[in-house]
């Protein structure tokens, strides 16, 4: 089933249209996007290897969770859904800080990715051994240590996505939590 997303204009409201994921990334059109981190009780960030199939950042360390809001759906819900899909457990609304909404846009080939983000932390002890991943979506996953992930930032964002602004909002998220 072909993926639908709500339309927004560049104010990012909605305009009543809906699109395919496809028609989004050919033109350009602004949708939403929601992702998070997972941080457990030792202050470790969980994060997830993208697979090397992906069409943007193949094999680069990436938030612990993300993914498109389809059409009708909140970004609650599509933030469990995703945790689900990506890493297959079961969070629940309770588990779940929202923190921050911004926009980003990313032109690689023949993608335009106009997002607005929902950023979100859970702070929620998983065992990695629990965890199953999304084998066409994800490869690896792995708990990082604060400074560890501080350095890769410090470091020209040394194996990570080219997601600026959600690493921008990490380092704030660990200043503050962590």
């Amino acid at each position: 089933m072909e993926e639908k997303f709500d339309v927004l204009n560049e104010f990012g409201e909605f305009t009543g249209k809906i699109a395919t994921r496809e028609e989004c990334h050919k033109k350009g059109l602004w949708h939403r996007a929601v992702y998070a981190f997972i941080i457990d009780e030792n202050k470790n960030i969980l994060l997830q290897k993208r697979s090397s199939n992906k069409k943007l950042w193949p094999n680069m360390w990436d938030v612990t969770v993300g993914g498109h809001v389809d059409s009708g759906e909140f970004g609650r819900q599509a933030l469990i859904r995703e945790v689900k899909e990506e890493l297959g457990i079961d969070i629940d609304d309770n588990d779940i800080k929202y923190l921050v909404s911004s926009t980003s846009i990313n032109e690689q080939g023949d993608i335009i990715n106009r997002h607005y983000n929902e950023c979100y932390l859970i702070t929620k002890s998983i065992d990695i051994s629990d965890i199953k991943i999304q084998e066409d979506e994800v490869t690896e996953i792995k708990y990082f240590s604060k400074d560890e992930l501080l350095k890769r930032i410090l470091n020209n964002y040394d194996g990570l996505t080219e997601k600026i602004g959600a690493w921008n909002f990490l380092e704030r998220i660990l200043e503050k939590y962590v």
